[in-house]
């Protein structure tokens, strides 16, 4: 059994103040794969403490000294990416496959483009009247990472905070910290100065309020669920931080009939139950023109049923364990609730898939679900599921498909299907979300991500995220 009980301060690995434990579950089968101790507030002041003595040097490196030390964590997680990938699927359940080819990867992919906003990021510049604004380290940032995308996120808020000259606290998801043990391994290789990152286990009441309430933290970025999110930004208020919120969603994909309806609706199916649907931004009220819903209907029950659901440690394209038992229950709970209200269920529903092995039958596996003809006043149109659980509805006119798509409080992810150049451009400048879909093309690493509305006020990745980390400093030329 694996036993997380150091967290990592000041270069070292150092015993916590707290005592309190947690098992670390395997999604597949439900059963216990190690322990991890929680911290406490006393674990978040040394951690804090650390940071903020190394940040009077760390603050004062140069752009080529910390671009020397990205590029060689670069290399350190080159090597690590095998052990990356099988951490991700114990400790989540991801599918080996995708955690490998996407989710280890992810935190790579990231590096490389800070890496490259980096050297592309100038500190200073000359202002027309002739004045200079310097762009300068916040300071010490508390990072709050969650468990659907671990390393993902752990990489868009530490490395934007390291490549910006500040040094930082980070509470990775209590549930997923094999990855992020992982991960401060590589910063300790990759030789960043004592203090610079520190870790700290723990879980959002304990760790996550301390860091957000500490008044020597100048910055929180966060990432997960909106309640949890407003609670955050509530803690950090009383000390004046600046708070970067990464939050929920409720993504539209409005289909139109012009459309590859057979590539984009079963795509849309497809990318809706990724991950087990446990992403943030997936295309969960998918908008399909009248004249070809019914086809798509059919297309979309097809691409359902075709969905393989199986052992994430069996390479593959199916899709595994939804995280833990709070969260298989949240989306039977969901479930029943679009049942109760007559939401018409097109395929799937309560229960595990009927065919998973003896092995598996204490998972929390979930059956992929569409339930269609569904309204704005159901609960399924307005709430997150976080779940391989997809709702269709018809629409007549852009107009109508631009007012549905928007009756929502979230505003992270719109995908848009058309064959029309001009009605995409319409319709990506008429969605409130910070990030278009457009035939199946997404954006690359090194774009921000981000959202409107509930989705969150903040933006992760490329120029923009390295941004939320940096102050803004204004001089007159020098004259004698």
């Amino acid at each position: 059994m694996i036993v997380l009980n150091e967290f990592y301060i000041g270069g070292d690995w150092q015993a916590p103040d707290s005592s309190q434990t947690m098992p670390i579950l395997t999604p597949s089968t439900g059963a216990q794969v190690g322990q991890v101790t929680l911290g406490n507030a006393q674990d978040v002041d040394r951690a804090v403490a650390a940071a903020q003595a190394a940040f009077v040097s760390y603050s004062m490196t140069t752009k080529d000294t910390r671009l020397a030390l990205l590029h060689r964590l670069a290399e350190v997680m080159q090597t690590r990416m095998e052990d990356l990938a099988q951490a991700i699927t114990t400790e989540m359940g991801a599918p080996i496959t995708m955690s490998r080819e996407v989710q280890a990867a992810s935190g790579l992919g990231h590096l490389e483009a800070f890496i490259a906003t980096l050297e592309a990021h100038q500190e200073e510049e000359v202002l027309t009247n002739g004045d200079i604004v310097s762009h300068e380290p916040i300071g010490v940032c508390g990072l709050i990472t969650p468990w659907n995308w671990p390393i993902n996120q752990i990489a868009l808020k530490v490395i934007p905070a390291l490549a910006a000259g500040c040094t930082c606290v980070l509470k990775p998801s209590e549930h997923t910290p094999l990855s992020a043990r992982l991960f401060a391994e590589m910063i300790h290789e990759a030789g960043f100065p004592p203090g610079v990152f520190n870790l700290v286990f723990g879980d959002g009441p304990s760790v996550g309020a301390a860091l957000s309430r500490h008044k020597d933290v100048a910055m929180m970025s966060f990432t997960g669920s909106t309640r949890a999110g407003s609670a955050v930004s509530r803690d950090a208020a009383e000390t004046i931080k600046r708070v970067a919120l990464e939050l929920g969603g409720k993504s539209p994909n409005v289909i139109f009939a012009d459309a590859d309806l057979e590539a984009r609706v079963t795509e849309g199916v497809r990318e809706c139950f990724d991950n087990t649907g446990q992403s943030c931004n997936a295309p969960t009220r998918m908008l399909v023109e009248r004249s070809v819903y019914d086809r798509a209907l059919d297309i979309a029950r097809s691409a359902a049923a075709a969905q393989a659901v199986g052992d994430p440690h069996q390479e593959g394209d199916h899709i595994g364990p939804l995280f833990d038992q709070l969260q298989y229950d949240r989306v039977q709970r969901m479930i029943q609730i679009g049942m109760d209200e007559g939401t018409p269920l097109l395929i799937g529903g309560l229960g595990r898939p009927e065919d998973l092995p003896a092995e598996l039958a204490q998972g929390w596996f979930a059956r992929p679900t569409i339930f269609f003809d569904v309204t704005p006043e159901m609960t399924l149109w307005r709430e997150e599921i976080f779940g391989p659980v997809l709702v269709m509805t018809p629409f007549d006119t852009e107009a109508e498909a631009i007012a549905l798509a928007n009756d929502t409080d979230y505003g992270l992810d719109a995908y848009i299907s058309t064959g029309d150049e001009a009605r995409a451009l319409r319709m990506a400048r008429a969605l409130r979300a910070g990030g278009i879909h457009i035939n199946g093309r997404a954006t690359d690493y090194g774009s921000p991500f981000g959202g409107f509305k509930q989705s969150g006020n903040g933006r992760e990745g490329g120029r923009f995220g390295l941004e939320d980390f940096l102050e803004v400093k204004v001089r007159p030329p020098f004259s004698a």
